[in-house]
């Protein structure tokens, strides 16, 4: 079975032009809609889900073209749909006629995405042409117009949306060294477009060329943690771990939080101690000590935690969850953690603070305490504490006043 069978697809009626005006969160729950149910379609019919993600992709940029964009968070959305979708159209035994007419409408919304959104499909270009041949082809199509686009000539030199596609293209039908020749003629340097040079060198086994050439890529507009990454990587890839860890590690593995990022490491060099990596990280985020409490806590490093945590500011209410979490299993630790969040809630430091807040510090505090044996010891350190109060009107004093 070469051609899709007809399907009702409840997207389509929801991406019409400008159908979501400028909010962002209803098209971003309309994506992961859509996305889910191509999905699905995908586990019965591979061939319809690939005809079904054409049609998502040729309907969203106009679908999305009013949003207000700036917060990021509809082009992440985007973007993620591109990767769900993209192996699921490159899988698909489809004949060339039928690959051929999904490239060629793939490439209209391309060029008509004017914003753009769907920009990252560019990217993938070899991968959706499925073979090599096709891959050929396309670079056969599109490799004059990237020659002129960077040529020296000023007269003949301009911009030209389909250089990634060009590069791809080349990738996948390894035509290796005519991507270095094109890239050569490239007027600057660029990580979006030298990235495929780094591939087509490490897919000829020359890591090491691959290596200096990523780092020759480096620049002011590029992102550092793409070609850190990459670097770790190629490293990773020759079994050379420790120098992998020592130059890139910690840059390419940035995440979200700062335990993730912790997490990540410890994951990825499962040799390395937790405390040594904790340390490489409180280095390379000088200032930041305090952030890295939950990481600390996390490896059990509980001295370490409290250390972190009194260095530089750290979240109250972090501090509390953990007294609350370890004031029966660890109530030493309880405690310090409790009163390092009173401290900072003294300092005036917190997010969105409120009297529960000072109460739960000091509650969770006094339990650990109690089961410690320390209850009046600890209570006359949080008298001591909230007597140096200055910040403001001395919130926390009058929180905990009656209670001291």
């Amino acid at each position: 079975m070469t051609k899709a069978k007809p399907h009702k697809w409840v997207f389509r009626a929801r991406f019409r032009r400008n159908a979501f005006g400028w909010k962002s969160q209803p098209a971003i729950k309309r994506i992961k809609e859509a996305v889910s149910e191509i999905k699905k379609v995908a586990r019965k019919d591979a061939l319809l889900a690939s005809e079904g993600a054409v049609i998502f992709l040729e309907k969203l940029s106009p679908a999305l073209e009013r949003i207000d964009g700036s917060s990021g968070a509809i082009g992440t959305a985007v973007n993620k749909a591109i990767m769900a979708l993209v192996p699921i159209i490159a899988e698909a035994k489809a004949d060339t006629k039928t690959r051929e007419s999904w490239l060629d409408r793939l490439w209209d919304a391309y060029q008509e995405d004017k914003m753009p959104y769907i920009e990252l499909l560019g990217e993938y270009w070899g991968a959706l042409c499925a073979s090599e041949e096709v891959a050929s082809s396309w670079a056969d199509r599109l490799f004059e117009t990237c020659k002129m686009a960077w040529s020296p000539d000023p007269s003949l030199r301009g911009f030209f949306k389909g250089t990634s596609n060009c590069l791809s293209a080349l990738l996948a039908a390894q035509r290796y060294k005519e991507i270095i020749d094109l890239l050569d003629m490239a007027p600057n340097r660029m990580w979006h477009d030298h990235k495929f040079g780094v591939k087509a060198l490490a897919a000829q086994g020359k890591k090491a060329e691959a290596l200096r050439y990523a780092e020759d890529s480096r620049g002011l507009n590029d992102d550092p943690i793409a070609i850190a990454q990459t670097c770790e990587e190629l490293l990773l890839s020759s079994g050379l771990v420790d120098e992998a860890y020592q130059r890139y590690a910690i840059e390419a593995n940035q995440a979200g939080t700062y335990l993730a990022w912790f997490r990540a490491l410890v994951k990825k060099y499962p040799h390395k101690k937790p405390a040594e990596i904790l340390d490489d990280l409180v280095a390379w985020t000088p200032g930041e000590e305090g952030k890295w409490f939950a990481a600390a806590k996390s490896a059990k490093l509980y001295n370490e935690a409290i250390a972190l945590a009194r260095r530089t500011p750290c979240s109250p209410q972090t501090l509390t969850r953990a007294a609350r979490d370890f004031e029966e299993k660890n109530p030493l630790f309880a405690i310090e953690a409790g009163m390092v969040a009173l401290h900072w809630l003294v300092e005036g430091y917190g997010y969105d603070i409120t009297n529960l807040d000072v109460l739960a510090a000091y509650t969770h505090t006094m339990k650990a305490a109690e089961h410690a044996d320390c209850a009046d010891a600890t209570k006359q350190r949080i008298r001591n504490l909230v007597a140096r109060e200055t910040f403001g009107e001395r919130f926390v004093t009058k929180v905990l006043g009656r209670h001291l």
